[in-house]
């Protein structure tokens, strides 16, 4: 079960996890928790041409970063992917692209130009996936075996149980994509389309991958949560664009609302606090039935897409959390902005349950005196 830990009132003397909890219940505290997502490795490339030392922080910003006085958050590194992997190979390459099968059994194309360290400047091509028959999902259903103990850190109730236990820090199962989510892992196994089409052409299958994937995502939390209670599980959906959500309101009620309510259910039930659902663009439609299953947290909070925290606040209340609604486009214009978008924000940082953060990574348009700007001023706001 969940452990209650009594609202520090002392606020000076506030731990990080305290900090979260009281943030996220609407209590005071002494700052709100700063958190980030990270950067594109083209701006870690920009910023070391402004006279940035890239082996001088850490990029990984969901553990912190101490330059920033970001929070830091431990993740419990759980494998929720296919073991095995399929086999990563290139099947063709030019000066401009290669074709390759990457690990999750998908053909891509992928340009070359302006790859840094791995990271595209646009997206791949998707050419083939790994299901597109039922048949070829009961293949695929092999390489998810739970009951693996490669699946935990080696040795973890040896060398880590006690240190989870007796934490002041936030401390996440899985990390942040680790376990995908309900969408996420039906597009990665179709694709967008195949899938768009799927839900008409073939519901059993989708019945049965949306059952799938909630009883293999409570098996492998299970042995974590029967011994360590956690702050939040995430599950990333990515199940919007700009313009609204990739299926309709009935779609996701008829095929994966029982499903995701019932993994939600056993989270809360063993001992994770709070359940939060990442998924860029615009999900509107359909954060009533987010709040009906018992989501907690709504992030990133995409500007472009019209994710505006305030009004998202006004529409639905305190009952729905949120983190991020940082419009990384205004980071790239000037400091007089820059204040004036984070001063928007001011009410519903003060009101709780909102940490301001940028609305995914930072791109290369972003200049690092940008940053740092962004940072201070971010960090006034959240001690205000």
């Amino acid at each position: 079960m969940i452990n209650t830990i009594p609202y520090v009132k002392r606020l000076n003397a506030m731990t990080n996890r305290e900090r979260f909890i009281n943030t996220m219940e609407y209590t005071s505290v002494d700052k709100v928790p700063n958190h980030e997502v990270g950067v594109w490795q083209q701006t870690i490339e920009r910023w070391s041409s402004e006279g940035v030392c890239p082996y001088g922080m850490h990029w990984d910003w969901f553990t912190g970063e101490e330059r920033f006085e970001m929070d830091a958050r431990e993740f419990i590194p759980v494998n929720y992917d296919m073991m095995p992997p399929y086999e990563r190979k290139v099947l063709e390459s030019t000066e401009r692209y290669e074709i390759f099968q990457d690990a999750n059994g998908i053909i891509r194309k992928a340009l070359l130009e302006g790859t840094v360290r791995g990271q595209r400047l646009s997206m791949d091509q998707y050419l083939k996936f790994p299901v597109e028959t039922p048949e070829d999902f009961k293949e695929l259903r092999k390489r998810y075996e739970a009951k693996l103990t490669a699946r935990y850190p080696a040795q973890w109730e040896t060398l880590y149980k006690k240190h989870w236990t007796e934490r002041d820090h936030i401390l996440v199962l899985g990390k942040n994509v680790a376990a995908g989510g309900f969408y996420w892992r039906a597009r990665e196994w179709m694709g967008t389309e195949n899938l768009s089409l799927a839900w008409y052409d073939h519901p059993d299958l989708m019945h049965e991958m949306m059952e799938f994937y909630a009883d293999f995502t409570i098996e492998v939390s299970r042995p974590i949560l029967e011994q360590v209670d956690v702050e939040y599980f995430n599950l990333s959906e990515d199940l919007s664009m700009k313009n609204g959500p990739l299926l309709s309101p009935n779609t996701f009620r008829t095929f994966i609302k029982p499903h995701m309510e019932r993994l939600v259910s056993f989270m809360k039930s063993n001992g994770v606090r709070y359940v939060t659902l990442d998924t860029d663009g615009n999900p509107e439609t359909l954060i009533p039935d987010f709040l009906d299953i018992g989501i907690d947290l709504l992030w990133p909070l995409e500007r472009a897409s019209g994710m505006d925290p305030l009004y998202l606040r006004k529409k639905f209340g305190k009952s729905l959390r949120l983190a991020g609604g940082v419009d990384k486009r205004v980071l790239a214009t000037n400091k007089q902005s820059i204040d004036e978008h984070l001063e928007l924000l001011r009410p519903v940082i003060e009101e709780g349950g909102y940490i301001p953060q940028v609305d995914h990574l930072v791109p290369p348009d972003v200049s690092f005196d940008n940053f740092c700007y962004y940072m201070d001023k971010k960090r006034t706001l959240l001690g205000g």
